[in-house]
């Protein structure tokens, strides 16, 4: 155990004492930030406000409906021509619009499958989409008024009957919030597992081309460097990501102490709302559980890839290959496990170990024993725990070989006849 203890303090003071890993825990909250407010600011100024004539040949669009609609969404992106349109449909740029459209002659009770928005230029949807929505709103107007339909006529016509999920075994389980919690969850675990095994596989392949493991291996078992290395990282892992939540936090207080806006203040009692719709403690542990299980099991798999290559990057992606489409798939699995958390996909997928960090996740906050009963969830664990117990024995034995083995291009058929070898 003492072994153990040494690689462990080893692999963590080696990297947490690197300025790669405070620049990166410092600078990864502050990018995505950026990039979440950055991407809203680009796309809000990157919209484009057409000026469309309308050039009516119904007679429903009238002046009066359109000004109308332009005061309601405070917008007035289309212009009815009343004279000359010939003038604007052969040069609408001259007349001052960015294009126009045509009204044909057409009955309010049939009305017009399509109509085409003539420029000198193509425009995408975006573009398209606020000039569409505004017409139908026009249409919508003109459609009431033949129908003699006012505005309290309106509004019950526009009432919808709405269904949620309620689970009378956990009453504070919510659909709406759990889909959020479990997609965010089994997302973060899926970039837990991607970046930080490649780590393991990296740091392996460094110690094997620095021929450090050659010292280190003659007086440690392959399964104590292993597990040792393994715990290193992990808690390298735990560390980074504890931080981040504390950043996340601190700017959160922050944020609430220096405003005293209503808006802060509605977005507080929204999130208190959420965390209250949902079992917090067990979405909590159970994160907490996957995160360190899914990663120790997906690791020490990626550890004994590292071990059996020498520096050729491909070489080491071509067979950590398989082991990450396992970990694409379970985010395949984990949509299919939100959209029907007690479907077959979902429980199996939530209790075969390659695959239930993540999927376990996305079904967790929809409520337990509910949605997950407590055989199902107890019975993941225990074989998450197992699994990985056999992965490190199983990339240790890899490790006792191939750290040692230069030159030489192994195959996964190779390896696994490595890893049953008798001593």
């Amino acid at each position: 155990m003492n072994k153990i203890w040494i690689i462990i303090k080893r692999e963590y003071l080696t990297r947490v004492r690197k300025k790669t890993f405070i620049i990166s825990t410092l600078l990864f909250p502050l990018l995505y930030m950026g990039l979440i407010f950055g991407m809203g600011f680009i796309a809000e100024k990157s919209k484009q406000s057409l000026h469309v004539a309308l050039i009516d040949s119904s007679g429903y669009f009238t002046e009066e409906k359109i000004m109308a609609q332009n005061l309601a969404d405070n917008s007035s992106l289309i212009t009815l021509v009343k004279a000359k349109p010939e003038a604007v449909m052969a040069d609408h740029k001259a007349a001052g619009y960015d294009g126009y459209l045509v009204i044909p002659s057409l009955d309010w009770k049939t009305g017009s499958d399509s109509l085409v928005f003539k420029a000198d230029k193509s425009y995408g949807s975006g573009s398209t989409a606020a000039v569409e929505a505004k017409l139908n709103r026009i249409w919508s107007a003109i459609k009431n008024d033949s129908l003699q339909i006012d505005g309290e006529k309106q509004k019950i016509l526009s009432q919808r009957l709405q269904v949620s999920s309620y689970n009378i075994k956990d009453e504070k389980a919510n659909a709406k919030t759990a889909e959020g919690i479990g997609y965010v969850s089994g997302f973060l675990i899926y970039l837990i597992l991607l970046i930080y095994g490649s780590q393991v596989m990296m740091g392996v392949m460094e110690e094997k081309t620095n021929r450090i493991a050659e010292v280190i291996v003659s007086s440690v078992k392959p399964f104590q460097m292993m597990l040792g290395k393994i715990l290193g990282i992990g808690l390298v892992a735990l560390t980074q990501f504890f931080l981040w939540i504390a950043f996340v936090l601190i700017v959160y207080n922050v944020g609430i102490a220096s405003s005293s806006s209503g808006m802060v203040s509605q977005m507080v009692g929204t999130m208190q709302k959420i965390f209250s719709s949902v079992n917090m403690p067990l979405i909590l542990f159970c994160f907490g559980f996957y995160f360190l299980a899914g990663f120790f099991f997906y690791a020490s798999l990626y550890g004994a890839i590292g071990s059996a290559v020498n520096e050729d990057m491909r070489e080491a992606q071509s067979l950590s290959f398989p082991i990450t489409m396992l970990v694409i798939i379970s985010i395949a699995m984990m949509s299919s496990a939100i959209a029907d958390p007690t479907g077959p996909v979902a429980v199996w997928g939530s209790i075969i170990p390659i695959s239930s960090p993540i999927v376990m996740m996305a079904r967790i906050p929809f409520g337990a024993p509910g949605t997950v009963p407590w055989w199902q969830l107890g019975l993941s664990m225990g074989l998450l725990i197992l699994s990985f117990m056999f992965t490190v024995w199983f990339a240790g034995k890899i490790y006792r070989t191939g750290i040692l083995m230069y030159g030489k291009k192994p195959t996964w058929k190779e390896m696994i006849k490595w890893a049953f070898r008798k001593n």
